[in-house]
């Protein structure tokens, strides 16, 4: 029963022979002999063994490990994991949320930019309509010249391009971080 259950309870931790055998400060072919039931360990060994596999000495000369316990032991862990992957859904609708009203306030920031821009020069082609009979002339050599002063085009082309792309990246972004359902 000791050598089924020492190599049932090494597997169980994860541990190969040679690396149970480190932890023991015993040779690899000693924990062979053990599993393969040639040899036993002395008692004092029996405890570190109990030890390290984090069993108690009866459990490892008592009957051997059923797959009742295997499948205890599979149960919780299948309870740990539903706990675990409910708190990364919950971060996860937490970061989604976060994004998307991130995404929202670049938007409105955007086009409240991109209005700030477009209005002088939206405002501009409506007047002209207006004025276009108001224009001014100047000579020179070679004749007059008509000259209609107005300040309202686009002055710095730099932000206005900003905002747009800032204001497309932030519906995409919008619609990208919606709840999907």
């Amino acid at each position: 029963m000791l050598n089924e259950n020492l190599k049932i309870r090494r597997t169980q931790k994860g541990f190969s022979q040679e690396e149970l055998a480190i932890k023991l400060n015993v040779v690899r072919q000693t924990i062979s002999k053990w599993e393969k039931g040639l040899s036993v360990p002395d008692s004092e060994m029996l405890v570190k063994i109990a030890d390290v596999l984090e069993c108690s000495v009866s459990e490892m000369l008592g009957e051997t490990v059923t797959a009742e316990k295997k499948q205890e032991e599979l149960r919780n862990i299948a309870v740990k994991l539903e706990l675990l992957n409910e708190q990364f859904a919950k971060q996860a609708e937490h970061r989604r949320k976060l994004w998307h009203g991130l995404c929202i306030a670049a938007a409105i920031i955007a086009a409240g930019i991109l209005l700030n821009e477009l209005f002088p020069y939206l405002h501009l082609l409506l007047i002209e309509k207006k004025l276009e009979n108001t224009l001014a002339f100047i000579g020179g050599s070679d004749g007059p010249t008509a000259i209609f002063v107005a300040d309202g085009g686009l002055k710095n082309l730099l932000p206005t391009i900003l905002a747009a792309v800032a204001a497309i990246l932030s519906v995409m972004g919008i619609f990208h971080t919606r709840r999907r359902k």
